[in-house]
């Protein structure tokens, strides 16, 4: 018992001893796999911290050159800035170095220049004294010879004087006016001729058609209608007269008014191309005609004032020139007239150096009474001032206008340029509906009328026959009786010629005195 309890103990202590070896044994390796992970631990954060160092060195490094490369390029930029400023100061020195010489220059030619007029001065001084002693001279000996006092010849010597200046002062206001006259011509003849050729409109103008083809005569009578109830119907809607006669497949539209003839004909004619032709059908055509005749008229003045460049016109304006489509004046179409006006208008402004704009405005606008005139009394140019005023034309347009026939007095440039743009577009060939022998008679007739009367010298019809101008022989004929001549001229014309419009008659008498230097 006692041998295995030493035992026991001895075992005991062996396995105690034992542990305790192996403890110490796992201990240490512990302690050195902690150092080992220590150390390991410790190496890799000094590799870090070093290539954490190497990259903070690195950046630094792209920032010390970055900045370094920002610092040179502005350097360089400032080098060249200060050379530029260097070079323009250097130029501005030149510029001033050079004017300082043109300066010194001029000074020195002033002075000389200077010089030169004292030295003139003292000379004409005394030129001065040389003349006033010959004029004290002449004096005495002219009192000595005609025994008169100096107040009595210093008037004969004015009268004389002022006599030869008034002699030569007519002389050279006549040489002005004739070359003045001359040069204006001239210069009237470009410009116009100018105009002319830059004006490339039509030589026939369409006129408006009142007459309406029929397929067949048998269509007269459904035109007709039972009792004539389809004509007055018809007559009744448009205010028209239909005239059906004789002349074959055909229908005569009469009116005074050409926009109620234009709608009458179109409605005519929607109503033969449809086939039903009653009272009702009739009223319901010729209302849907007028709306668009209406519309066209609005677009026909738009494309007009488009055509002549012409802006910011009333809308009542506007429809006013799409009326001149339907209106004609001997043949000629009054909106084609009108825009060949704008047209030469604006050429002639162009070559005097006017207000272009102004000018094709005045030409578009200078017949716009055409399109009330057979409404309302009185004369196209006073009913068109009175319409471009209403809608709020300037004065110059309004004033244009109103004196392109002259019957009002020509308050512009524009007024002028007007009555010549409207004599060219109405007087070019194939213009207006008259033949060239017709045309010529009535310029003869015109002539021969002016030629009756004693005195007169030479009679020149002008303006495509709207003025006759009577140069009479001044020594037969007053002044008084120039101005009853006029008058009795124009009653002749009157009594014995049918013409369009109106004929100014002027009588010119004119005295000239002439005297040849020999």
């Amino acid at each position: 018992m006692l041998i295995t309890a030493v035992v026991s103990i001895i075992v005991a202590f062996v396995a105690a001893a034992i542990g305790y070896i192996l403890r110490k044994h796992v201990a240490e390796k512990k302690i050195q796999d902690a150092e080992a992970q220590a150390g390991h631990i410790l190496e890799q954060a000094r590799k870090e911290a070093l290539d954490k160092r190497r990259e903070v060195e690195l950046e630094a490094k792209d920032l010390l050159y970055r900045v370094r490369q920002d610092f040179e390029r502005e350097n360089k930029d400032r080098r060249l800035e200060i050379s530029g400023m260097e070079k323009r100061l250097t130029q501005k020195e030149e510029n001033i170095d050079r004017r300082l010489d043109l300066l010194e220059k001029k000074e020195k030619e002033l002075d000389s220049k200077h010089e030169g007029i004292k030295k003139q001065e003292d000379g004409l001084k005394l030129k001065d004294n040389q003349l006033n002693l010959l004029v004290a001279e002449e004096k005495e000996r002219l009192q000595k010879i005609s025994s008169l006092s100096a107040e009595e010849a210093k008037q004969i010597l004015l009268s004389r004087l002022n006599e030869e200046l008034s002699n030569e002062k007519a002389a050279l206001i006549k040489k002005q006016e004739d070359d003045l006259r001359a040069t204006s011509d001239k210069k009237a003849r470009e410009i116009l001729s100018l105009a002319i050729q830059k004006c490339a409109a039509e030589h026939t103008v369409e006129s408006t058609v009142s007459v309406v083809a029929l397929p067949n005569d048998e269509m007269k009578g459904r035109v007709i209608g039972r009792e004539g109830r389809n004509i007055r119907a018809l007559e009744m809607a448009t205010g028209v007269d239909v005239i059906i006669d004789d002349t074959p497949e055909a229908v005569t539209i009469s009116a005074f008014d050409t926009v109620r003839r234009e709608i009458a004909r179109l409605s005519l004619e929607k109503l033969l191309a449809d086939g039903r032709i009653h009272p009702g059908r009739i009223e319901e055509i010729v209302e849907k005609t007028k709306k668009e005749m209406d519309e066209k008229i609005r677009e026909e003045g738009e494309r007009a004032a488009f055509e002549a460049g012409v802006n910011g016109l009333h809308p009542e304006i506007i429809k006013l020139l799409g009326r001149l489509k339907y209106r004609t004046s001997f043949g000629q179409n009054a909106l084609q007239h009108s825009k060949e006006a704008s047209f030469l208008l604006g050429s002639m402004a162009t070559e005097l150096g006017l207000d272009f704009k102004l000018a094709r405005r005045v030409g578009l606008l200078h017949d716009i009474g055409k399109a009330v005139d057979h409404q309302v009394e009185g004369t196209h140019a006073k009913l068109g001032a009175d319409l471009a005023k209403k809608y709020g034309e300037s004065a110059e347009v309004v004033g244009a206008i109103e004196s392109h026939h002259e019957e009002a007095p020509i308050q512009s440039i524009y007024g002028v340029l007007a009555i010549a743009a409207d004599a060219i577009s109405a007087s070019r060939p194939g213009a207006r509906r008259e033949t060239l022998e017709t045309y010529i008679k009535r310029l003869e007739k015109l002539e021969s009328i002016a030629n009756l009367f004693k005195g007169v010298d030479k009679s020149f019809a002008i303006q495509a026959g709207r003025e006759i101008r009577v140069i009479v022989q001044p020594e037969k004929i007053t002044d008084s009786e120039a101005t009853a001549m006029a008058r009795d001229i124009r009653k002749k014309i009157e009594e014995g010629m049918e013409y369009p419009g109106q004929i100014k008659v002027t009588v010119i008498r004119e005295t000239r005195a002439i005297e040849y230097a020999k």
